[in-house]
């Protein structure tokens, strides 16, 4: 959990998503043990899970959440300011606090993103 206005401003600053950072109070940051890891493209697939069930929980309980991913261009420079140990790999960035506004994404109709309509 990153609460450290200093840490939030330094990884502000490797993300277009930078604003986000600095207003959020609360980031976390997700890694993957690869100490643990036993299968990648399962233990890839389990933490896109949980992030999503992280960021369901954080609107139930009316919180704002982003999961910031653009982050990971600058994966090594993130690790570095978070000083993780080797065998973790950082996957993504969450943001969560109360909303600005209230508001709603537009998404594309499944038609147009579903590969195969049967």
């Amino acid at each position: 959990m990153i609460t450290d206005p200093e840490t939030k401003e330094k990884l502000a600053e490797l993300t277009v998503s930078g604003r986000i950072i600095r207003e959020a109070p609360v980031c976390i940051g997700v890694f993957m043990d690869t100490e643990v890891s036993y299968h990648r493209e399962k233990d890839l697939q389990s933490i896109g899970a949980c992030i999503q069930n992280m960021l369901l929980a954080a609107h139930c309980m009316g919180l704002g959440s982003v999961w910031l991913g653009e982050i990971l261009k600058n994966k090594d420079k993130v690790e570095e300011i978070l000083q993780t140990p080797p065998n973790y790999d950082f996957m993504a960035l969450v943001a969560v606090g109360y909303p600005a506004k209230e508001g709603r994404s537009t998404r594309r109709p499944l038609e147009e993103v579903i590969y195969r309509w049967i």
